[in-house]
């Protein structure tokens, strides 16, 4: 923030506004929860954030939140979001008149300090008479924009207007209205006939019967000039229906003085809707995203279904990007031109690259590489890097993992705390076993390996390049590049268990019915023992006789069992 006094502007050439307040110290007990109303989230942000972002467009030279029910929650959201806001608190004494009064006097207070501050400094340079010569004036000056924390669809383009008509209309109050077509519960704008100034506005429970039948209402935005806002916030009472200080009195005071009130009205009622239950919070939740999507497909993105789609504010997407039925699009997410999202897919702070496809996927604070290939099924925990042309495939978990360009973790894995090189793949059911209860550990794939089936890689433990582990192996140590990683028992068959141990069962009448056949044993049907015939004719093997023993070459290679793609 710039000190009072900037010449600065906000938007062909309109001045900065002194300050920006925001309403936030509601109870909103009608949304019936232990968060507060403001914190409650539309589009994947609090409505305090909605409001905290649009005054931010634009850059006023100071910012002030105006706080009171779960004050320290309230304070803290919005500190997060603007540091350099003043955090007023509201008392005892209600209405919005009094909410702008205390944020009043914390600006003027601020501005006291930073003119204090000056003089001073100009007093160890030129010394005590010229710093004499500069009082410390009322307050702040200039236009102090005001808006309330629960109107989410509210943006900065439309403050900008109304500050800009401020400006150049030369106001004392500027008002954003609205007409709706039940205006049951709003204040009523008076207009002067002929001129159409501002002469009042009207809170529904204080209005006449003729003034009841005014459509146009109050929206609860305004830019004040500071002077007339300081002089009519000191002479407002609480004598009304409601027992209340109103802010629109100031409305009254500076028509009283003669100066200029005037209304910029807005064919977009939406924009000032404000959220007091569940209901309106859902109501302006899905007119929010139906904005979003129509805005993003204008810009070249395709939603199949917009009615099950979902797209935070924050999101980014490129052109002939393809968002498939029950996507929702969370947080910072960024999907790059050519990906396809969906169908039933939820990434929150997910970097998608070009070309990529995401399939029936939950995952957050990963990166997708261009042309990479993720799910169905897939679960993408914090820190998954998966590369370039990459695959996490059906039924995956991943976290904190490095997958290189081209590797593939195919299906039915866990890959935690692991890195993998390029090119690798690893076989299904295979798990690297991070954690021994106390610390978490990791493992180390290289380039151009392929694992097994039924893995466990028990870290901390390495594969290196171009090595290969065998199917149901447990890999307890280091495997070096280029070498066969083999842990597995000797299989034993005990012959006749079944009928010895389970008499009676159907496992055991079945058994004892292949043992009747001729050759004692194994039956094949037709099609098994064609695919048998085609196994052996294409790797040289002596076709197996049914029953006989294993004839299998205890030399064979293990490594050519059970890998997977």
């Amino acid at each position: 923030m710039v000190s009072n006094g900037s010449t600065a502007t906000t938007g062909e050439g309109t001045p900065r506004p002194a300050a920006v307040v925001v309403l936030a110290a509601g109870q909103g007990t009608r949304m019936k929860s232990a968060t507060p109303k403001v914190l409650h989230r539309v589009g994947g942000r609090t409505m305090l954030g909605h409001a905290i972002a649009a005054g931010q467009e634009l850059a006023p030279e100071h910012f002030a939140v105006v706080v009171r029910h779960e004050r320290e929650l309230v304070a803290a959201a919005a500190l997060e979001l603007e540091p350099a806001a003043i955090v007023a608190e509201q008392d005892e004494v209600p209405g919005t008149g009094r909410a702008v009064q205390c944020a009043l006097d914390a600006l003027d207070a601020r501005t006291h300090a930073e003119r204090a501050a000056a003089l001073a400094h100009t007093d160890e340079l030129h010394g005590a008479d010229e710093a004499a010569d500069h009082p410390l004036g009322d307050g702040i000056e200039g236009a102090v924009v005001v808006l309330a924390s629960d109107v989410p669809l509210l943006d900065g383009a439309t403050l900008g207007q109304l500050v800009a008509a401020h400006h150049a209309d030369g106001n004392a109050v500027t008002i954003l209205t609205t007409e709706v077509a039940d205006a049951t519960g709003y204040g009523r704008v008076v207009r002067e006939p002929g001129t159409g100034d501002v002469l009042e506005i009207v809170e529904h429970k204080d209005a006449s019967a003729s003034q009841r039948d005014i459509r146009e209402i109050n929206g609860g935005v305004y830019v004040f000039d500071a002077a007339v806002l300081r002089r009519g916030l000191a002479g407002l009472s609480s004598d009304n229906a409601q027992g209340e200080v109103y802010l629109t009195d100031v409305v009254a005071f500076a028509r009283s003085e003669g100066r200029p009130v005037r209304a910029l009205l807005s064919d977009d009622p939406m924009l000032v809707e404000g959220v007091n239950d569940r209901v309106a919070l859902a109501t302006l939740g899905a007119e929010m995203n139906r904005r979003i999507l129509a805005e993003w497909m204008r810009e070249g993105v395709t939603v199949v279904d917009p009615a099950t789609t979902w797209v935070d504010v924050d999101v980014e997407l490129a052109p002939d990007v393809t968002l498939l039925p029950g996507t929702q699009l969370h947080g910072a997410t960024t999907v790059a031109t050519g990906a396809t999202i969906g169908p039933d897919t939820t990434l929150t702070d997910v970097e998608v690259g070009a070309g990529a496809t995401v399939v029936r996927t939950h995952g957050s604070a990963s990166v997708v590489g261009a042309g990479a290939s993720v799910g169905p099924f897939a679960y993408l925990r914090p820190g998954t890097r998966l590369g370039a042309k990459g695959k996490i495939g059906t039924f995956v978990e991943t976290k904190n993992a490095e997958i290189g360009e081209g590797s593939k973790v195919p299906h039915l894995s866990y890959v935690g705390d692991a890195t993998i090189g390029e090119h690798s793949n690893v076989g299904a059911a295979s798990v690297t076993v991070n954690y021994d209860g106390v610390s978490k550990h990791r493992t180390v794939i290289g380039s151009y390996a392929r694992t097994g089936a039924d893995n466990m890689f028990v870290a901390p433990v390495t594969v290196g390049d171009g090595a290969y582990t065998a199917a149901g192996s447990v890999i307890t140590r280091d495997v070096p590049p280029g070498a066969l990683g083999v842990s597995r028992a000797q299989q034993k068959n005990v012959e006749g268990w079944v009928e010895r141990r389970r008499p009676g069962t159907p496992a055991a009448e079945a058994a004892a019915r292949a043992q009747a056949q001729p050759g004692g044993g194994l039956v094949l049907g037709a099609q098994a023992q064609l695919e048998l015939g085609k196994h052996n004719a294409l790797t040289g093997a002596t076709p197996a006789v049914p029953g006989a023993p294993d004839s299998t070459d205890s030399s064979s290679d293990p490594a050519t069992e059970g890998s997977t793609h």
